[in-house]
This record gives structure tokens, C-alpha cells and sequence, in this order.
């Protein structure tokens, strides 16, 4: 039993894979370069600059500032996962360390009003080091004052787990964004749903 849950955003609480996917296509449509959807899913779970500057695309920070922006014109494709409301309400204790820098969870994330359901919340401006590396994670355990035995990571993506564990904390794979479990076998849990978190909450 955890005494804490702490949730990753992207994959997680949020469907946004379509969001981010289909307004990163079309920004660097406009800078001339074609991908095709699959071939961007590597930016998945990882920050925007780090998705960017894997891209080799010259003026970095300016498409990064215009895929920020055309994803919030997507928002209308992004929805809470089926069952996070519920969870939600449910645990007494839950936090967000996420990628999203602080713009995209002011565009992408407080529009959906269910922050208030947190006790603390990490973005990717709140550390200097960004998942996988355990900074973000340690940094939302310190804000809730937990240590990392009684915390479970609840994320969609290899750097989630890596994060996880490099903190020293467990790891939850949230099927549902995930939509596989391969690479997955050092996971402690595997959810099929929300709803089966709440079977590892300390009440």
C-alpha cells in the first residue's frame, strides 16, 4: 500500500498523443520537413526542448514556442482518461511530475480543472534535470514530505519508470496510455485502468 500516488500527465491523466503528435507534424510541415506520425512518437514522455533538439532543426527555441502554441489549438483532440475523475477523487494524497514545461501546463493542462485534486505539482521549468533522471520525482516526494518507499509513480513511458526507480520509489504502468507492456518487465504494478490504483492506496 502506498500512502502516496503520484502521476505522470501525458499518457496518464491526459490523452494527448494525437495533440502532440498531429501539432508537431503540421509546425514542421511548416519549416519545409515531413515526417510521418510514427516516426515522431520518439517525443513521447520526454520535454519539448529534448524533442526539438533531437529534431536538428536550426532555430530550436522558436519552433518549440510555435509547437507550444499550435498544440493548444489542438486541445479540442485532447481528453482525460476514461476513470481519472473517479480515481481521483478517491486518493487522499496524489501529485504530477510531468515534462510539460510551465507554458504547456498553463495551455494544456490547468484548462481541464482537475489540479486542484493535488497536493503537488512538478513541471519540467520546476528542475534542472528532466526525466528519466530522478530530480522531478524527488522534488514532488519532498513537496507531499514523502520518502520514496511510500510513493508509487503512476507514468506511460520507459523515462517514467526509469525516473521511478532512479529515485528509488516504485513504478506503475498506466496500460491505458501505454497500450503495451513490452520494455516494460522491471515494473512493480501494471494497471489495466485507473480504477485498479486505487487497490494500492493507503486509506
Amino acid at each position: 500500500m502506498y500512502k502516496a500516488i503520484i502521476f505522470d500527465v501525458d499518457g496518464t491523466i491526459l490523452d494527448t498523443e494525437k495533440a502532440v503528435l498531429h501539432s508537431l507534424q503540421t509546425v514542421l510541415a511548416d519549416e519545409g520537413v515531413n515526417y510521418e506520425l510514427d516516426e515522431l512518437r520518439f517525443v513521447l514522455g520526454i520535454t519539448g526542448a529534448a524533442a526539438v533538439e533531437q529534431l536538428n532543426i536550426l532555430d530550436q527555441e522558436r519552433v518549440l514556442d510555435k509547437w507550444i502554441e499550435r498544440e493548444a489549438s489542438f486541445i479540442d483532440e485532447v481528453e482525460v482518461f476514461e476513470g481519472i475523475h473517479q480515481v481521483l477523487y478517491a486518493i487522499p494524497e496524489s501529485g504530477v511530475v510531468t515534462s510539460k514545461n510551465a507554458l504547456e501546463m498553463d495551455k494544456g493542462f490547468y484548462p481541464f480543472d482537475i489540479h486542484h485534486h493535488f497536493q503537488a505539482i512538478v513541471c519540467a521549468s520546476d528542475t534542472e534535470n528532466h526525466k528519466p533522471h530522478p530530480d522531478p520525482l524527488l522534488k514532488g516526494m519532498e513537496l507531499l514530505g514523502r520518502e520514496p518507499n511510500e510513493v508509487l509513480y503512476v507514468g506511460d513511458s520507459i523515462y517514467d519508470m526509469k525516473c521511478a526507480h532512479a529515485a528509488g520509489a516504485h513504478f506503475g504502468l498506466a496500460l491505458w496510455g501505454a497500450k503495451t507492456t513490452k520494455g516494460f518487465e522491471n515494473a512493480e504494478l501494471i494497471f489495466e485502468k485507473p480504477e485498479d490504483i486505487l487497490a494500492y492506496v493507503s486509506k
